[in-house]
């Protein structure tokens, strides 16, 4: 217990220093100038995501403001997919709240303590099923973009909205394999920032697939107590 809290609050430490110094990097090094709204959002993102690996319903404290200020950098870019799925973020993570406090681990179930959720499992075929149906809409969804659009990146941008929206859904709903999902999603956005020339979003995704490998791990165990 004492060691896996120490864990956590390295990984937590790690990312927010991350942040810092790719701040501070890309603003003395490049021609775009990162405003510290970025910092910001980039700091709130890595302490909802590493809550989440952990299972913790404290999650969705940094959740609803990092989504109010990640949604400003995106009008900024002319980002319209993630613009509205940063919408549909808040919304489900207002029923996020209550789903996530009626799968919480009693106190006599685990040691860890009830801020903790149970994680639940799909079966592989049905996980199959959803992901081929998202890579369909996600190309659909790219060609639209850039038909009746001026998204700057249309592909990037449906390619990290809609596989986003279905592992937001799976992780409202406790299902672990919403990590695998996500870490698609985080490596797609890492290039979409860095195109952007946005080093403090890109470093803040980079670090989410990080947090991704350890939330598949972490939500195993939380599975098995």
């Amino acid at each position: 217990m004492a060691s896996t809290k120490w864990y956590d609050y390295s990984f937590l430490a790690l990312g927010l220093l991350i942040q810092v110094v790719t701040f501070y990097l890309s603003n003395t090094f490049q021609s775009v100038d990162i405003g510290y709204i970025s910092l910001v959002s980039g700091c709130l993102g890595i302490c909802s995501v590493c809550l989440t690996a952990q299972g913790n319903i404290l999650t969705f404290v940094f959740g609803f403001t990092q989504v109010l200020t990640y949604t400003y950098l995106c009008v900024a870019q002319r980002f319209y997919g993630e613009i509205a799925i940063n919408g549909y973020y808040f919304l489900t993570m207002i029923y996020g709240v209550y789903a996530w406090k009626r799968r919480l681990k009693r106190p006599e179930d685990s040691s860890k303590g009830k801020h903790f959720v149970s994680p639940r499992n799909l079966p592989p075929w049905t996980l199959i099923i959803i992901a081929l149906l998202t890579l369909l809409v996600s190309w659909l969804a790219g060609i639209g973009l850039a038909l009746w659009t001026d998204d700057t990146q249309p592909y990037l941008d449906a390619f990290t909205t809609v596989p986003a929206l279905v592992a937001q859904v799976l992780m409202i709903l406790v299902y672990r394999e919403h990590w695998f999902i996500w870490l698609a999603v985080d490596g797609l956005s890492v290039a979409l920032w860095l195109r952007a020339g946005d080093y403090c979003m890109a470093a803040q995704y980079a670090f989410w697939c990080a947090n991704c490998l350890y939330g598949i791990r972490r939500w195993k165990t939380l599975a098995s107590n």
